[in-house]
């Protein structure tokens, strides 16, 4: 099982990006996915997380410009991000608890991380 996480790129501030991360792999199920980031020199933080039922937590630094969502038919979540500021540059990762098949087993998986960088 993996995440695939794709989207990130150089912005200037004020646009907008929008990151997607696929799951792959033997899966029987997919419960709370989320995004997550690092800054440079900084430890890593969390952005948003979305339950397999859609309720969402964002951090407070994100709240009213960005949007985590999901599409279980597609095992695909997406962090819509508006209104970039410089200090939303960081590697930002995708996470996913998903149960595998045959034997079921819970895993927390994390995608590789793709880089967002917003210049001023």
């Amino acid at each position: 099982v993996q995440l695939q996480a794709s989207g990130g790129g150089l912005v200037q501030t004020g646009e907008s990006l929008r990151l997607s991360c696929a799951a792959s792999g033997s899966i029987f199920s997919i419960g709370t996915m989320g995004w997550y980031r690092q800054a440079p020199g900084k430890q890593r933080e969390l952005v948003a997380t979305i339950t397999s039922g859609g309720s969402t937590v964002y951090a407070d630094s994100v709240k009213g410009r960005f949007t985590i969502s999901r599409d279980n038919a597609k095992s695909t979540e997406y962090l819509q991000m508006n209104s970039l500021k410089p200090e939303d540059t960081g590697v930002y990762y995708c996470n996913a608890g998903i149960t595998v098949r045959a034997p079921l087993r819970f895993n927390s998986v994390w995608g590789q991380g793709t880089l967002v960088t917003v210049s001023s």
